[in-house]
Protein backbone atom coordinates (compact mmCIF):
# COMPACT_ATOMS: atom_id res chain seq x y z
CA UNK A 1 0.00 0.00 0.00
CA UNK A 2 1.02 3.26 -0.49
CA UNK A 3 1.91 5.75 2.46
CA UNK A 4 2.69 9.09 1.07
CA UNK A 5 3.97 8.42 -2.30
CA UNK A 6 5.94 5.38 -1.23
CA UNK A 7 4.39 1.56 -1.98
CA UNK A 8 5.06 -0.54 1.82
CA UNK A 9 4.41 -3.82 2.95
CA UNK A 10 3.88 -4.15 6.80
CA UNK A 11 6.34 -6.81 6.92
CA UNK A 12 9.91 -8.13 5.03
CA UNK A 13 13.15 -9.69 5.17
CA UNK A 14 16.33 -8.13 3.87
CA UNK A 15 19.74 -9.79 4.42
CA UNK A 16 19.04 -10.98 8.27
CA UNK A 17 17.32 -8.72 9.74
CA UNK A 18 13.21 -8.82 9.65
CA UNK A 19 12.07 -5.15 8.61
CA UNK A 20 8.50 -4.08 9.89
CA UNK A 21 6.10 -1.20 10.36
CA UNK A 22 6.05 -0.48 13.91
CA UNK A 23 2.21 -1.05 14.77
CA UNK A 24 2.53 0.11 18.56
CA UNK A 25 4.12 3.83 17.08
CA UNK A 26 0.74 4.40 14.56
CA UNK A 27 -0.80 6.78 14.23
CA UNK A 28 1.43 9.25 15.58
CA UNK A 29 4.22 8.49 13.90
CA UNK A 30 5.11 6.66 11.33
CA UNK A 31 8.35 4.37 11.88
CA UNK A 32 9.92 1.10 10.63
CA UNK A 33 11.47 -1.59 13.33
CA UNK A 34 14.94 -3.43 12.48
CA UNK A 35 14.56 -6.76 13.98
CA UNK A 36 18.07 -8.28 13.82
CA UNK A 37 17.69 -11.68 15.18
CA UNK A 38 14.83 -14.03 15.64
CA UNK A 39 14.61 -13.25 19.38
CA UNK A 40 14.35 -9.46 18.40
CA UNK A 41 11.55 -10.51 15.53
CA UNK A 42 9.66 -13.06 18.80
CA UNK A 43 9.56 -9.70 20.90
CA UNK A 44 8.11 -7.60 17.86
CA UNK A 45 5.72 -10.09 17.92
CA UNK A 46 4.90 -10.45 21.78
CA UNK A 47 4.79 -6.71 22.20
CA UNK A 48 2.22 -5.62 18.94
CA UNK A 49 4.74 -4.31 16.74
CA UNK A 50 3.76 -6.53 14.58
CA UNK A 51 0.25 -7.91 14.57
CA UNK A 52 -2.72 -9.26 12.79
CA UNK A 53 -2.94 -12.82 11.63
CA UNK A 54 -1.16 -12.92 8.36
CA UNK A 55 1.71 -10.08 9.35
CA UNK A 56 2.34 -12.32 12.60
CA UNK A 57 2.44 -15.18 9.84
CA UNK A 58 4.95 -13.59 7.58
CA UNK A 59 7.11 -12.28 10.58
CA UNK A 60 7.04 -16.36 12.44
CA UNK A 61 8.60 -17.24 8.95
CA UNK A 62 10.77 -15.04 8.69
CA UNK A 63 12.53 -15.00 12.53
CA UNK A 64 12.19 -19.05 11.97
CA UNK A 65 14.59 -18.33 8.78
CA UNK A 66 16.41 -16.24 10.96
CA UNK A 67 16.93 -18.84 13.65
CA UNK A 68 18.58 -21.29 10.79
CA UNK A 69 21.12 -18.25 9.85
CA UNK A 70 22.07 -18.31 13.34
CA UNK A 71 22.00 -21.73 14.85
CA UNK A 72 25.60 -23.01 14.52
CA UNK A 73 25.81 -26.91 12.98
CA UNK A 74 27.29 -28.78 15.47
CA UNK A 75 23.75 -27.71 17.65
CA UNK A 76 21.68 -27.20 15.39
CA UNK A 77 19.42 -30.16 16.33
CA UNK A 78 18.74 -28.98 19.78
CA UNK A 79 18.58 -24.84 19.27
CA UNK A 80 16.86 -25.20 16.54
CA UNK A 81 13.72 -26.99 18.19
CA UNK A 82 14.37 -24.10 20.98
CA UNK A 83 13.96 -21.65 18.81
CA UNK A 84 10.97 -22.98 17.19
CA UNK A 85 9.19 -22.73 20.71
CA UNK A 86 10.44 -19.51 21.40
CA UNK A 87 8.44 -18.50 17.73
CA UNK A 88 5.21 -20.20 18.69
CA UNK A 89 5.07 -19.39 22.49
CA UNK A 90 5.37 -15.52 21.21
CA UNK A 91 0.92 -14.92 20.34
CA UNK A 92 -1.07 -18.60 21.23
CA UNK A 93 -4.01 -18.07 19.37
CA UNK A 94 -2.81 -16.92 15.75
CA UNK A 95 -3.38 -19.67 13.72
CA UNK A 96 -1.19 -18.45 10.68
CA UNK A 97 1.94 -18.11 13.27
CA UNK A 98 2.00 -21.93 13.64
CA UNK A 99 1.20 -22.28 9.76
CA UNK A 100 4.42 -20.19 8.71
CA UNK A 101 6.78 -21.51 11.32
CA UNK A 102 6.00 -25.30 10.52
CA UNK A 103 6.51 -24.31 6.72
CA UNK A 104 9.53 -22.50 7.74
CA UNK A 105 11.18 -25.53 9.97
CA UNK A 106 10.57 -28.19 7.89
CA UNK A 107 12.16 -26.00 4.73
CA UNK A 108 14.89 -25.36 7.14
CA UNK A 109 15.75 -29.00 7.91
CA UNK A 110 17.34 -28.76 4.48
CA UNK A 111 19.18 -25.83 4.28
CA UNK A 112 19.06 -22.38 5.94
CA UNK A 113 18.94 -20.64 2.42
CA UNK A 114 16.01 -22.95 2.43
CA UNK A 115 14.04 -21.46 4.96
CA UNK A 116 14.78 -18.31 3.79
CA UNK A 117 13.20 -18.90 0.12
CA UNK A 118 10.03 -20.52 1.84
CA UNK A 119 9.74 -17.53 4.69
CA UNK A 120 9.30 -15.16 1.55
CA UNK A 121 7.04 -17.64 -0.50
CA UNK A 122 5.03 -17.51 3.26
CA UNK A 123 4.84 -13.49 2.70
CA UNK A 124 4.29 -13.59 -0.94
CA UNK A 125 1.28 -16.59 -0.28
CA UNK A 126 -0.13 -14.00 2.32
CA UNK A 127 -0.19 -10.75 -0.63
CA UNK A 128 -2.10 -13.04 -3.35
CA UNK A 129 -4.93 -14.52 -0.84
CA UNK A 130 -5.22 -11.39 0.78
CA UNK A 131 -5.72 -9.96 -3.14
CA UNK A 132 -8.09 -12.66 -4.12
CA UNK A 133 -10.37 -11.69 -1.04
CA UNK A 134 -10.76 -8.25 -1.51
CA UNK A 135 -11.75 -9.72 -5.16
CA UNK A 136 -14.73 -11.88 -3.80
CA UNK A 137 -15.45 -9.54 -1.18
CA UNK A 138 -15.97 -6.65 -3.15
CA UNK A 139 -18.87 -8.65 -5.07
CA UNK A 140 -20.70 -8.18 -1.62
CA UNK A 141 -20.55 -4.37 -1.61
CA UNK A 142 -23.54 -3.08 -3.25
CA UNK A 143 -22.91 0.70 -4.96
CA UNK A 144 -23.44 2.34 -1.67
CA UNK A 145 -22.66 0.59 1.28
CA UNK A 146 -22.26 1.31 4.96
CA UNK A 147 -20.20 -1.19 6.58
CA UNK A 148 -19.14 -2.00 10.21
CA UNK A 149 -15.79 -3.36 10.94
CA UNK A 150 -14.24 -4.32 14.44
CA UNK A 151 -10.36 -4.26 15.34
CA UNK A 152 -8.21 -3.93 12.14
CA UNK A 153 -7.84 -6.68 9.43
CA UNK A 154 -6.36 -4.45 7.03
CA UNK A 155 -2.99 -4.44 5.11
CA UNK A 156 -1.27 -3.59 8.37
CA UNK A 157 -2.31 -6.76 9.49
CA UNK A 158 -1.37 -9.21 6.73
CA UNK A 159 1.96 -8.46 4.15
CA UNK A 160 -0.47 -6.48 2.05
CA UNK A 161 -4.00 -5.87 1.13
CA UNK A 162 -5.84 -6.82 4.28
CA UNK A 163 -8.56 -8.93 4.45
CA UNK A 164 -11.45 -7.27 5.90
CA UNK A 165 -10.48 -3.97 4.46
CA UNK A 166 -9.72 -5.60 0.84
CA UNK A 167 -13.05 -5.62 -0.24
CA UNK A 168 -13.62 -1.66 0.57
CA UNK A 169 -9.99 -0.75 -1.14
CA UNK A 170 -11.58 -2.73 -4.26
CA UNK A 171 -15.03 -1.46 -3.79
CA UNK A 172 -13.45 1.81 -3.65
CA UNK A 173 -11.53 1.34 -6.74
CA UNK A 174 -14.35 0.38 -8.77
CA UNK A 175 -16.23 3.37 -8.33
CA UNK A 176 -18.67 2.30 -5.22
CA UNK A 177 -19.60 4.39 -2.38
CA UNK A 178 -18.50 3.23 0.70
CA UNK A 179 -18.73 4.15 4.42
CA UNK A 180 -17.12 2.65 6.91
CA UNK A 181 -18.01 2.63 10.82
CA UNK A 182 -14.95 1.63 12.75
CA UNK A 183 -14.62 0.18 16.11
CA UNK A 184 -12.34 1.69 18.51
CA UNK A 185 -11.60 -1.78 19.85
CA UNK A 186 -10.22 -1.24 23.43
CA UNK A 187 -8.63 -1.97 25.14
CA UNK A 188 -5.76 -1.33 22.48
CA UNK A 189 -7.72 0.71 20.16
CA UNK A 190 -6.40 -0.98 16.58
CA UNK A 191 -9.78 0.29 15.09
CA UNK A 192 -9.03 4.37 16.15
CA UNK A 193 -5.73 3.81 15.64
CA UNK A 194 -4.56 1.52 12.84
CA UNK A 195 -8.19 1.08 10.92
CA UNK A 196 -8.93 4.40 11.30
CA UNK A 197 -5.02 5.69 9.87
CA UNK A 198 -5.76 2.93 7.01
CA UNK A 199 -9.16 4.74 5.74
CA UNK A 200 -7.89 7.98 6.20
CA UNK A 201 -4.47 7.09 4.22
CA UNK A 202 -6.59 5.73 1.31
CA UNK A 203 -9.11 8.72 1.27
CA UNK A 204 -12.23 6.18 2.30
CA UNK A 205 -15.01 7.68 4.08
CA UNK A 206 -15.20 6.95 7.83
CA UNK A 207 -16.04 7.43 10.81
CA UNK A 208 -14.64 6.30 14.39
CA UNK A 209 -17.30 5.14 16.90
CA UNK A 210 -17.17 3.72 20.64
CA UNK A 211 -17.72 -0.30 20.66
CA UNK A 212 -21.07 -0.17 22.49
CA UNK A 213 -22.36 2.19 19.63
CA UNK A 214 -23.10 -0.49 16.94
CA UNK A 215 -26.36 -2.02 18.61
CA UNK A 216 -28.04 1.38 18.15
CA UNK A 217 -26.48 2.01 14.56
CA UNK A 218 -28.41 -1.32 13.17
CA UNK A 219 -31.43 -0.55 15.44
CA UNK A 220 -31.79 2.57 13.50
CA UNK A 221 -30.82 0.41 9.67
CA UNK A 222 -27.65 2.44 9.17
CA UNK A 223 -25.21 -0.51 8.92
CA UNK A 224 -25.58 -2.82 5.48
CA UNK A 225 -23.22 -5.66 6.26
CA UNK A 226 -20.00 -6.37 8.93
CA UNK A 227 -16.89 -7.73 7.73
CA UNK A 228 -14.48 -8.49 10.74
CA UNK A 229 -10.69 -10.98 10.54
CA UNK A 230 -10.06 -13.59 11.76
CA UNK A 231 -7.53 -15.28 14.36
CA UNK A 232 -7.99 -18.73 13.74
CA UNK A 233 -11.42 -20.57 12.55
CA UNK A 234 -12.31 -23.97 13.84
CA UNK A 235 -13.55 -27.16 11.75
CA UNK A 236 -16.96 -26.37 12.28
CA UNK A 237 -16.86 -22.74 11.08
CA UNK A 238 -16.48 -20.97 15.07
CA UNK A 239 -13.99 -18.26 14.65
CA UNK A 240 -11.58 -16.73 16.74
CA UNK A 241 -11.15 -12.77 16.30
CA UNK A 242 -10.36 -9.79 18.76
CA UNK A 243 -12.62 -9.64 21.58
CA UNK A 244 -15.81 -7.74 20.92
CA UNK A 245 -16.41 -9.55 17.81
CA UNK A 246 -18.91 -12.51 19.48
CA UNK A 247 -21.19 -9.15 20.50
CA UNK A 248 -21.10 -7.58 16.91
CA UNK A 249 -22.23 -11.16 15.76
CA UNK A 250 -24.86 -11.66 18.34
CA UNK A 251 -26.38 -7.75 17.62
CA UNK A 252 -26.06 -8.19 13.65
CA UNK A 253 -28.06 -11.76 14.01
CA UNK A 254 -31.02 -10.04 16.07
CA UNK A 255 -30.61 -7.20 13.48
CA UNK A 256 -30.31 -9.05 10.22
CA UNK A 257 -27.34 -7.57 9.43
CA UNK A 258 -25.29 -9.97 7.30
CA UNK A 259 -22.16 -10.48 9.48
CA UNK A 260 -19.23 -12.05 7.51
CA UNK A 261 -15.89 -12.91 8.06
CA UNK A 262 -12.69 -12.37 5.45
CA UNK A 263 -9.48 -14.93 6.42
CA UNK A 264 -7.10 -16.96 4.41
CA UNK A 265 -7.25 -21.08 4.44
CA UNK A 266 -4.07 -20.71 6.12
CA UNK A 267 -6.16 -19.40 9.37
CA UNK A 268 -8.44 -22.64 9.12
CA UNK A 269 -7.16 -24.92 11.79
CA UNK A 270 -9.08 -28.43 10.73
CA UNK A 271 -7.64 -29.76 14.03
CA UNK A 272 -9.83 -27.82 16.38
CA UNK A 273 -13.29 -29.41 16.11
CA UNK A 274 -14.92 -26.42 17.47
CA UNK A 275 -13.98 -23.02 18.86
CA UNK A 276 -14.20 -24.42 22.45
CA UNK A 277 -10.84 -26.19 20.86
CA UNK A 278 -9.03 -22.72 20.27
CA UNK A 279 -6.88 -21.12 22.35
CA UNK A 280 -7.27 -17.78 24.03
CA UNK A 281 -4.14 -15.55 24.49
CA UNK A 282 -4.76 -13.17 27.93
CA UNK A 283 -2.50 -10.25 28.17
CA UNK A 284 -1.06 -8.09 30.64
CA UNK A 285 -3.93 -5.92 32.53
CA UNK A 286 -1.81 -2.67 32.04
CA UNK A 287 -3.79 -2.84 27.99
CA UNK A 288 -6.83 -2.18 29.86
CA UNK A 289 -6.02 -0.29 33.09
CA UNK A 290 -3.66 2.17 30.57
CA UNK A 291 -3.86 4.13 27.26
CA UNK A 292 -1.19 5.81 25.15
CA UNK A 293 -1.28 8.91 23.55
CA UNK A 294 0.08 11.99 22.21
CA UNK A 295 0.72 15.11 24.32
CA UNK A 296 0.77 18.55 22.88
CA UNK A 297 4.36 18.69 22.42
CA UNK A 298 3.66 15.49 19.91
CA UNK A 299 5.39 12.42 22.78
CA UNK A 300 3.69 9.38 23.02
CA UNK A 301 3.09 8.95 26.63
CA UNK A 302 0.80 6.52 28.38
CA UNK A 303 -1.30 7.42 31.37
CA UNK A 304 -3.81 5.10 33.58
CA UNK A 305 -7.36 5.73 32.92
CA UNK A 306 -8.92 3.58 35.59
CA UNK A 307 -8.82 3.35 39.71
CA UNK A 308 -5.38 2.82 40.79
CA UNK A 309 -7.16 0.23 43.41
CA UNK A 310 -8.93 -1.68 40.47
CA UNK A 311 -7.19 -4.72 38.71
CA UNK A 312 -8.15 -5.98 35.16
CA UNK A 313 -9.32 -8.89 33.10
CA UNK A 314 -8.03 -9.01 29.64
CA UNK A 315 -8.82 -12.01 27.09
CA UNK A 316 -7.37 -10.48 23.99
CA UNK A 317 -10.08 -12.40 21.35
CA UNK A 318 -13.26 -13.92 21.58
CA UNK A 319 -15.13 -16.80 19.88
CA UNK A 320 -18.14 -16.09 17.32
CA UNK A 321 -20.43 -19.62 16.85
CA UNK A 322 -20.55 -20.31 13.36
CA UNK A 323 -24.00 -19.87 13.65
CA UNK A 324 -23.98 -16.25 13.54
CA UNK A 325 -21.71 -15.86 10.46
CA UNK A 326 -23.19 -15.14 7.11
CA UNK A 327 -20.45 -16.36 4.85
CA UNK A 328 -16.03 -16.67 5.42
CA UNK A 329 -14.70 -14.55 2.54
CA UNK A 330 -11.44 -16.82 1.68
CA UNK A 331 -8.96 -16.59 -1.52
CA UNK A 332 -11.11 -19.78 -2.77
CA UNK A 333 -14.55 -18.16 -2.75
CA UNK A 334 -17.04 -17.35 -0.31
CA UNK A 335 -17.90 -20.52 1.98
CA UNK A 336 -20.24 -21.00 4.33
CA UNK A 337 -19.34 -21.76 7.78
CA UNK A 338 -20.28 -24.94 8.42
CA UNK A 339 -17.73 -28.01 8.58
CA UNK A 340 -18.71 -29.66 5.22
CA UNK A 341 -17.92 -26.23 3.31
CA UNK A 342 -14.82 -26.23 5.11
CA UNK A 343 -13.63 -29.68 4.49
CA UNK A 344 -14.38 -29.22 0.96
CA UNK A 345 -12.95 -26.17 0.03
CA UNK A 346 -9.50 -27.40 2.09
CA UNK A 347 -9.88 -30.81 0.23
CA UNK A 348 -9.63 -28.57 -3.15
CA UNK A 349 -6.90 -26.47 -2.18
Amino acid sequence: MLVGDKSYQTVWMEGTSVFMIDQNMLPFNFQIHECKTYWDTCMAITDMSVRGAGAIGAAAGYAMAQAFLMMKKKTKAITIREARQDIEYTRPTAKNLFYAVDRVYKAGLISPENAMIEAQKVAQKDTQDSKKIGEFGSELINKKTNILTHCNAGWLAFVDYGTALAPIYLAKRQGKEVFVYVDETRPRNQGAKLTAWELHNDEIDHVIIPDNVSASLMAEGKIDMVIVGADRIAANGDVANKIGTLEKAVLAKEFKVPFYVAAPLSTIDAACKTGKDIPIEYRSQDEVLYQTGIDANGNIIKIRVSSPGSEALNPAFDVTPAKYIKGIITEKGIITAHHRSIQKVLNES
